[in-house]
């Protein structure tokens, strides 16, 4: 192994973060050093990770829309676990993070659209759960996004370097780089995860349910406020901070503090489709149900489109000059840090998707379903691959592609005469919008990951066969996870896991096939997102999926985004430290690490309760047996000013004051 000088070493260089004139940047790791990087002990931790960030983010998805990029956890962790065993490379590191944060990306494209199967089957005994074929379609998906996302590597993360910030992978490589100090970082993420881990063994209602975590208070007119006080909603509203928090929560507002009390108070006795009782008989919950959500769909549809819209030149820009890299080939030999797979076998293996995706019985499509899905996946690989380096992971709209690629799909089924129906038709397009939802997914997190590597000086392709393991780790168990929080939870309930974009895709697909939807509410919705968006000049996506979902989701993400307000308030004129670093910026990534941790304990404690009641529940064939622990029901209500609610009101208010002392403590993340 190459000897490396010391001061080489001692970070990332100014022309990491922009271009500085004159300067070629050069990777952390040189070209030319040859390190351990595609090991057996990193992949195997990197498969474990891609598996348990996977399921833990399925779970938070299903329940408030969100998934949080596992990017940074993974990172951060990967180091942490390196140095307790003294031994592994910054590039060791690295592979990890690339197949753990892969299992994340899979996990947000399956549950924005599979779940819908279930949501179905409720209604439709004949619709089956294959766990096959969710794990084939996830399989697909995820590989497809991971090859059509490496001919446009070249141009995004290296000729846009400087233009295109990328921000978590350029936070992970800060992490890795970091690594002298990593221990004070994943001291704050395992913190973090043990206390939200805990918190939700305790409160659960699943759980021991100790005290009641979602007390809310009755208002006239059947509008209620109240809050779901759980820790991986507080660390979702540290993460994306008080601006969206408090946008998403205006949407919600909307719905349950005018909407829901409009409809009970004017609607009287009238009798509107899809309900079949009296408008003002309703419960809030039914409200929602037949109306609210068809008021949701249409706003996040039309916030999906208008972002996507918004995007155009972007993507021509990048499909141009990504086919011109295909048909140029790469010529000549290539620095190590510029390897790519080659762009035959890249071709290949997508040619090969595409047959399958038609052959395999366990995907539902025809040959026209195939084509779709080969066409629609390479031109949303490049809108996400793209728009990811301009806000992010955890703000790609990737509900609002697969809205279009259903749309479309659904329309040239109906206008070929290809729909008969039948569930059969349903399960087919939606079959389409998964494969594009997931490849869209997963292409946005391989670009992150390939911007890290490009950084701290990874071979690209070792890398891109690590995201292909990630995703196939992922796809082998999420139908399982799937399955275990239908049966323990309940998906597509408004009490249980809400699965905000699988419900949507559901009503698209029904209303499209059925010629069913309820249109005067789709256009209320569709009008709110451009009122919005044009005229009140806000991201509409985030009012959109506030005005779906319920008000007690959104209270605790407020609150945890005015928890980072007041940190951003207190910090932001305290200058830079000894070392010259924003005082500011290390509270706020303290605070980001803590947050991680409680959103990745609270939401794996989450699955393993799920898990543990339907293994007993398989055992026993008594759906009420896993009752047994739930010692906290006896004296549990929901409506203040209960005792139950009041101790859960207490303890959310302590779980707040821990995320501050571990933002605002002394010393150094």
């Amino acid at each position: 192994m190459a000897s490396v000088d010391p001061p080489a070493r001692k970070g990332l260089p100014p022309e990491a973060y922009e271009v500085v004139p004159g300067r070629e940047y050069r990777p952390y790791v040189p070209p030319n050093e040859r390190m351990a990087e595609f090991t057996v002990k990193a992949v195997v931790v990197g498969i474990l990770m891609a598996v348990v960030f996977g399921a833990a983010n399925a779970y938070l998805g299903l329940r408030v829309g969100l998934t949080v990029s596992a990017s940074i956890p993974a990172a951060v962790m990967a180091v942490a676990i390196f140095r307790a065993f003294r031994r592994g490379t910054i590039l060791e590191t690295n592979m990890v993070q690339t197949i753990g944060s892969a299992g994340e990306s899979v996990a947000a494209g399956v549950i924005f659209t599979l779940p819908a199967l279930f949501i179905w089957q409720r209604t439709d005994p004949t619709i089956m759960i294959d766990l096959v074929q969710v794990s084939v379609i996830a399989a697909f998906g995820g590989l497809l996004g991971v090859l059509f996302m490496i001919p446009l590597r070249r141009y995004l993360i290296s000729r846009e370097h400087g233009r295109l910030p990328y921000p978590e992978g350029t936070a992970c490589a800060e992490v890795q780089v970091a690594g002298d100090t990593g221990g004070g970082k994943a001291r704050l993420l395992f913190s973090g995860l043990g206390i939200g881990a805990l918190y939700q063994a305790l409160a659960n209602g699943n759980g021991l349910g100790l005290w009641n975590e979602g007390p809310h208070v009755r208002l006239p007119a059947k509008a209620q406020i109240g809050g779901d006080f759980t820790p991986e909603l507080l660390g979702v509203g540290f993460i994306i901070g008080p601006r969206i928090a408090a946008i998403m929560f205006g949407g919600s507002a909307l719905s349950w503090l005018i909407m829901i009390p409009a409809i009970n108070l004017w609607g009287g006795d009238s009798v509107v489709y899809p309900a079949s009782d009296p408008m003002s008989s309703l419960a809030s919950a039914e409200i929602w149900s037949y109306y609210l959500r068809y008021v949701g769909a249409g706003a996040v549809g039309c916030a999906g489109i208008v972002t996507l819209i918004k995007s155009f030149p972007t993507i021509i820009e990048s499909i141009r000059l990504g086919m011109g890299h295909v048909a140029g080939g790469t010529g000549g030999a290539l620095p190590r840090t510029q390897q790519d797979l080659p762009m035959k076998l890249v071709l290949l293996l997508a040619a090969l998707m595409a047959g399958a995706l038609w052959l395999w019985p366990g995907v539902p499509v025809n040959i026209l379903g195939a084509l779709l899905i080969v066409l629609f996946s390479f031109f949303f690989v490049t809108v996400s691959s793209r728009i990811v380096g301009l806000i992010g992971s955890s703000s790609n709209p990737v509900s609002g592609m697969t809205i279009a690629a259903l749309l479309l799909t659904s329309l040239i089924w109906v206008a070929l005469g290809l729909n008969d129906g039948g569930s059969a038709t349903k399960v087919a397009v939606l079959a389409v919008g998964a494969v594009v939802c997931i490849s869209a997914a997963a292409a946005g997190d391989t670009s992150q990951d390939l911007k890290t590597g490009f950084l701290v000086g990874a071979t690209p392709k070792r890398m891109q066969v690590g995201e292909m393991l990630g995703v196939l780790s992922c796809a082998v168990t999420i139908g399982f996870v799937l399955i275990v929080l239908n049966e323990s939870y309940g998906i597509g309930t408004v009490d249980g896991l809400p699965a905000p974009q699988a419900t949507l895709m559901s009503l698209v697909i029904d209303g499209v096939l059925n010629a069913s939807l309820p249109w005067t509410f789709v256009f209320i919705g569709i009008a709110i997102a451009l009122i919005v968006e044009f005229v009140f000049k806000l991201p509409s996506l985030a009012f959109a999926v506030g005005v779906y979902l319920p008000v007690s989701l959104m209270t605790p993400i407020l609150i945890g985004g005015l928890i980072r307000r007041a940190l951003t308030r207190k910090y932001e004129d305290a200058g830079e430290d000894e070392d010259g670093v924003s005082v500011l910026a290390d509270k706020r990534e303290r605070g980001v690490l803590f947050a991680s941790g409680l959103i990745a304990g609270a939401a794996l404690v989450g699955v393993l309760i799920g898990g543990a009641i339907y293994a007993v529940t398989q055992v026993t064939g008594d759906p009420g047996a896993a009752s047994m622990w739930q010692v906290g029901h006896a004296w549990m209500d929901t409506a203040l000013p209960s005792v139950s609610s009041i101790v859960g009101t207490a303890a959310f208010a302590g779980l707040c004051w821990l995320l501050w002392r571990a933002a605002t403590r002394e010393g150094r993340a």
